[in-house]
């Protein structure tokens, strides 16, 4: 069943820290079975906080989705990220059709 990584991003504290990740964070995810479904794109607030900015990227399971979190290069880039801004990340899983 498929799974969606959701990537809330709050604000960004460090712009450098968080080029560092962004420029990392894209090599991680080579080799992974990843499909980008919305990538910082124009949010428009309908309930609750606003937020900066969103991604939704969709695995094949959540398994997928949590090897890609996990990976070591994405754990290196991480930790740009952890630096650089402020997100709320999840996975949720989809539905059978």
């Amino acid at each position: 069943m498929s799974a969606y990584m959701i990537y809330v991003r709050d604000r960004i504290t460090d712009a450098q820290e968080f080029g560092k990740y962004q420029e990392l964070a894209l090599a991680a995810s080579v080799g992974h079975p990843v499909k980008p479904l919305a990538f910082y794109g124009e949010v428009e607030m309908l309930e609750g906080l606003p937020v900066d900015s969103a991604i939704v990227i969709e695995f094949p399971t959540m398994a997928d989705a949590r090897a890609a979190y996990e990976s070591p290069l994405y754990q290196k880039a991480l930790q740009h990220r952890l630096r650089g801004a402020e997100y709320r990340v999840f996975i949720v899983e989809g539905i059978s059709a």
